[in-house]
């Protein structure tokens, strides 16, 4: 891949503003499939851990749940998919779930922007 193109892709990443996600530290450029650039990105991000958020100290916690999920029933229902009982859950762990859905969320919600942009190169 020619540098000039690679410099594009890394600037357009970098661009997408992704809350607890750094993209460039998940996605090597060069193994980006150009035909399929959103799954790509995506499975390499996943496979590298990119959208597992983990937030620690009860007061982070308390503040992330109390500024996104007041009620708690989004997160609590995200823990009990995740085969996790009311007996063993926090509002570190709460907190840490809801994070990491939002972030893949928000990625999802660029899926039209990847597209899009490599499809214009």
């Amino acid at each position: 891949m020619e540098t000039t193109l690679k410099t594009q892709i890394e600037e357009f990443l970098k661009s997408l503003n992704i809350d607890n996600l750094e993209i460039m530290d998940y996605v090597d450029i060069e193994e980006i499939d150009l035909s399929n650039a959103f799954d790509s990105i995506y499975g390499q991000i996943d496979d590298a851990g990119g959208f597992n958020v983990e937030i620690i100290y009860y007061s982070n916690a308390i503040q992330y749940l109390s500024e996104n999920d007041k009620s708690l029933m989004d997160s609590i229902g995200i823990a009990l998919e995740n085969g996790f009982t009311l007996e063993n859950i926090n509002s570190e762990l709460l907190a840490s779930l809801l994070a990491t859905q939002k972030v893949s969320e928000d990625f999802y919600d660029k899926e039209t922007d990847i597209d899009n942009f490599f499809n214009s190169l």
